[in-house]
This record gives C-alpha cells, sequence and structure tokens, in this order.
C-alpha cells in the first residue's frame, strides 16, 4: 500500500478541503477557523467561524460559502466579513457537515440528521461509533437525514429525504449527477440533477460491507476515470472506488482519513485530511500523487 506524505501539520481537525487559486481550503473544526495550506506547506488562516466550519465552496461570482455546522447556517464571505447566506436550522435534523457548489451557485448540503451527543451521549465518530460501527450500520432506529438545496439567492428547500448521515458529496463534470457518501448506511448514493437542481432518480453507486471489517465514508472526491476518492473514517486510508464499489486503489496515511481532494497541477495530487480523534493538534494534511486527476465539482 502506498503511504502519503506530510504537508503540514499541529492543526485541530481537519475537514472539508477544496482546491482553488493555487491553495488548497479547508476547515479546521477544532479551531474554529477555514485555513489554506500551499504546496510548500505554509498555513494560513482566512476567517473564524465560532459556529465550526465544515463544508466549503464558492458561488460563481467568487464568494465564498462556508457550512457552519453547529447553528445549521451557510455563511457567505462579503466584503471580508461573515454574513449569513442561508439558515438551514429549521429543516436539518443535525449538525450540517459537507457542502458541494455547482456551477449554478446552487450548494446540496448534507447533515447528520440528529444530534451526536444527544443520541450516543459521546461524539458519535470520536468514541461510540468507532468502537461499534456496526450498532449504527444495523439500527433501523438511527434517525435519517435530509440533502439540503440552496439556491444563489439563499433560498433552501429539501431535496433528498431519508439518507443516513450524507456527507462528503461530488458533482460529475456535464452536471448531471449528484454522488454522495452516507456515512451511517455505508454506501455512496446517487441522483440526477435536473435542470431546476431537483434531484431524483435515487441509486446506489456504491454498497460496502456493514458488518467487520466495513468503511465509513466520509469525505470523497471524483477523478476523469469516474472513480471516486473515499475517505475511511475507521481508518487510516483513502480508497479509489469504481462504480459498483470494487477497490481499485488504496493509499495510507499517518492517523484516521476524514476527507480528500484532488487538486495541485493537473489536479494530480491527492490532499489528505488525516486527524487522530479526541486529542487536539493531532491532525495533519498530507499529499501523495496520482495518476488520474480530479474532475467535477468540487
Amino acid at each position: 500500500m502506498r503511504q502519503a506524505t506530510l504537508l503540514a501539520g499541529g492543526l485541530g481537525f481537519g475537514e472539508g478541503p477544496r482546491w482553488r487559486d493555487g491553495k488548497l481550503w479547508f476547515s479546521d473544526i477544532r479551531n474554529k477557523q477555514v485555513m489554506t495550506v500551499d504546496l510548500t506547506g505554509r498555513v494560513e488562516p482566512v476567517v473564524e467561524v465560532e459556529g465550526q466550519p465544515s463544508g466549503l465552496g464558492w458561488l460563481p461570482d467568487g464568494h465564498m460559502l462556508i457550512v457552519s455546522m453547529l447553528d445549521r447556517r451557510v455563511l457567505r464571505i462579503e466584503s471580508g466579513r461573515l454574513i449569513e447566506h442561508a439558515d438551514l436550522s429549521d429543516i436539518a435534523g443535525g449538525p450540517c457537515n459537507d457542502m458541494v457548489v455547482d456551477m449554478q451557485g446552487r450548494a446540496y448540503v448534507g447533515n447528520f440528521g440528529f444530534d451526536p451527543l444527544a443520541f450516543s451521549g459521546e461524539r458519535v465518530f470520536s468514541t461510540a461509533f468507532r468502537r461499534n460501527p456496526e450498532r449504527y450500520y444495523q439500527d433501523s432506529d438511527l434517525p435519517t437525514a435530509t440533502i439540503i438545496r440552496v439556491d444563489p439567492d439563499g433560498t433552501v428547500s429539501v431535496v433528498a429525504e431519508e439518507l443516513r448521515a450524507p456527507n462528503g458529496s461530488v458533482i460529475t463534470p456535464d452536471g448531471r449527477t449528484l454522488i454522495v457518501a452516507e456515512s451511517l448506511d455505508p454506501c455512496l448514493t446517487a441522483f440526477e440533477i435536473g435542470t431546476d437542481g431537483s434531484l431524483s432518480n435515487r441509486r446506489v453507486w456504491a454498497q460496502f460491507s456493514k458488518s467487520a471489517p466495513t468503511i465509513c465514508p466520509d469525505g470523497i472526491c471524483l477523478d476523469a476515470e469516474g472513480a471516486v476518492w473515499v475517505a475511511d473514517a475507521l481508518s487510516n486510508d483513502c480508497l479509489r472506488v469504481a462504480e459498483g464499489g470494487e477497490i481499485l486503489d488504496r493509499v495510507s496515511t499517518g492517523l484516521s482519513c476524514v476527507a480528500c481532494m484532488l487538486g495541485g497541477p493537473g489536479r494530480k495530487t491527492l490532499f489528505l485530511m488525516a486527524n487522530k480523534f479526541g486529542e487536539d493538534g493531532h491532525a495533519q494534511v498530507e499529499v501523495i500523487e496520482v495518476d488520474v486527476p480530479g474532475a467535477g465539482y468540487p
């Protein structure tokens, strides 16, 4: 198995990586900051998000969107300050997580569907879930969640229901298909995107085992051959997966791998967010060069 190498360390908990303008942009959830890191490893803060940042994206006019997890909002950077782009608190059943923004500026936002602390008595991914993932994968009483679309004017609507923690998401280069990781199923689910931004014709893109050994699909990114890189939050691995579930490649990181992004020159650098659950300051960005470049959105 190939091993990624360290680009930058000393982070709180890295998530939501996006490549733009020659830098990797990402959320440091623990430190409540959006940050960038360049290819030399230089890390710089962008903005502080008190509600804990997660998914990132940009509108066609260049304004940045940020998911604020705990208060269930999407924020926008306008003239150097944060303003509310959309309030999802009435329709998101739990803390919001990842987001993908399409070429029209429509943002598709996932959420847990429940409060992990209230449901388990512990942080789902850091403690109870990692100790016994089968409990959650097999639990039919686990609350489901929605995918919420935020239009460029901030209008919100539910476009898909009954998913189990929709998380990392990508849109194919033609803009017609959304693929989302259901972290608590575990699977990748695909939808057709209508011209009006609606989602239809739901299908399983790749199903993973619900019994040990299993994986937890977290952040994902798409490559030019139509394969999806899947960060497995239950291990140190990031898997390249074909439609149907065949594992084509596997990269290992130094800590638990929770998110990935293809960027760099020619989009052939795979950036990996690696974290040590439960320990602040033990998170890092790792990198490895791959053969097939990134494609689609983000």
